[in-house]
């Protein structure tokens, strides 16, 4: 988006992509070429390592089958060309889908596991399906659990997807990370804290969709940041739509937060064991994170 237009809530950020980023990117060169102007810019901004996520969707010229498979084709023929950023694969169910079309996602990660995909996400407006309606796509997610699929969720990312029942149902899938994590109440603070879960906290988004208030001095990144237990993950959520790259997440930390490069080293080590990529992946990512 251009400068200036970065102003989007959860009202009007959403039909972003149904109204006019979906109908932009239907055929396989539109995908290629998305994909990898995405991974581009994620390389330049010094990422190492990259976890995407993708709803798969059917358009006039490709399969949700065909447009997961271009996705991959892409992101492998990258790395080999750039070997210093390795990425992976989250496939996404939408709140507004059907369990059937969850089940076909899970269906599509299953497939494509050994080609990239590392995980299971639940995203979408979080307005739909409110309280515990939610709990119709818990068979999908366990199945993904009991498969070894990541599991990571959009949690309390709003009022209406706050309530106790829906964060309950969303635990019980037993995720290995948390979205946004906005409207959770106190017990459930406590119950993140007890599993030591990793945390993906959007401080450009959460702050321009005015999902919290004081601005980027008031995001619970401040709260988080002080609890033992939980790690967290700086992301971005969206790069395309808010403008801010994951250098300018640790940016905004260390000049609201006073944190020094020491901190920021420390925190930027947080996801490593929250990451869906595996032990050797890990691995590659400590020789890194801990190298002079």
């Amino acid at each position: 988006m251009p400068e200036g237009k970065h102003d989007y809530n959860l009202q009007t950020f959403f039909p972003l992509f149904s109204s006019y980023i979906y109908n932009l990117i239907t055929d396989e060169e539109a995908v290629r070429d998305t994909t990898k102007s995405v991974l581009t810019d994620f390389l330049n901004d010094g990422v190492c390592y990259l976890e995407l996520r993708t709803t798969p969707r059917t358009t006039p010229q490709l399969s949700a089958k065909q447009y997961i498979s271009t996705l991959l084709d892409v992101i492998s023929s990258f790395e080999s060309q750039n070997p210093q950023l390795h990425t992976r694969l989250i496939l996404a169910v939408d709140r507004r889908h059907t369990p059937e079309q969850a089940a076909s996602t899970l269906e599509l990660a299953l497939t494509y596991r050994e080609q990239g995909v590392v995980g299971l996400d639940l995203c979408g407006d979080p307005t739909a399906r409110p309280a515990g309606e939610i709990s119709i796509f818990t068979p999908v997610f366990l199945e993904a659990k009991k498969k070894g699929l990541g599991i990571t969720v959009h949690f309390a990312e709003a009022e209406a997807s706050g309530s106790k029942e829906e964060l309950n149902t969303l635990l019980s899938w037993e995720p290995g990370r948390l979205g946004h994590v906005i409207w959770e109440d106190e017990e459930t603070k406590k119950e993140i804290v007890k599993r030591g879960l990793c945390l993906e906290l959007c401080l450009s988004c959460n702050v321009r969709a005015g999902m919290v208030l004081g601005g980027f001095e008031g995001h619970h990144f401040g709260h988080w940041r002080g609890v033992n237990g939980p790690k967290i993950s700086l992301s971005t959520d969206d790069v395309g739509v808010f403008g801010s790259p994951l250098s300018n997440e640790y940016r905004l930390v260390a000049e609201h937060f006073g944190l020094d490069r020491q901190a920021i080293c420390e925190l930027a080590r947080q996801p490593i064991d929250g990451i869906f990529g595996g032990e050797r992946e890990k691995e590659r990512l400590r020789d890194i994170m801990w190298t002079p």
